[in-house]
């Protein structure tokens, strides 16, 4: 069974241990790599979880930690989803989906009117995921990544309250 929990800053040692297995397990599916992250700047896992309104869920299968999310506040009414990752070993069980559903709850809970997130170009796994969510390209340009020239694609989903 799955089920979600919303990290707090106690819960330190469960997002490092998240983002070091996402940032292994799909190496590829972030701007950050591995070993900006495993240095072990304990401040640095610290300012993450302690973001100004930010909104942090990890997802347990049967008590092992297997998916996670955050959610940032953005402009006035925009949420940023980031981090979204769930491990190889599960996926294609619906876990993505409840993971973007808690923080879309979030976002709309904490005056958001619309979710928008980066993708990395070239990764039509999560382009589809994306897509299957909801979300649209926006044909608007993300940060430039490592190479200096490519940038991240800008998707977005309108929130509808019900």
């Amino acid at each position: 069974m799955v089920t979600l929990r919303v990290l707090t800053t106690d819960d330190r040692p469960l997002w490092r241990a998240l983002r070091l297995a996402a940032l292994t397990d799909a190496p590829n599916a972030f701007k950050a790599r591995l070993v900006d992250w495993d240095r072990g700047e304990e401040e640095r896992w610290h300012a993450r979880l302690e973001f100004p309104g930010a909104y942090h869920v990890a997802a347990l299968l049967d008590g092992h930690a297997v998916g996670m999310a955050s959610g940032l506040p953005c402009a006035a009414d925009i949420r940023e989803l980031r981090s979204v990752w769930v491990s190889s070993e599960v996926r294609g069980r619906g876990i993505g989906n409840q993971l973007i559903t808690a923080i879309e709850t979030w976002a709309l809970g904490s005056g958001g009117a619309a979710l928008k997130l980066a993708v990395l170009p070239g990764n039509e796994p999560a382009n589809a995921f994306y897509r299957r969510n909801g979300f649209m390209a926006t044909g608007e340009r993300g940060d430039v990544l490592p190479d200096g020239t490519t940038r991240e694609q800008i998707m977005m989903k309108a929130l509808r309250r019900t």
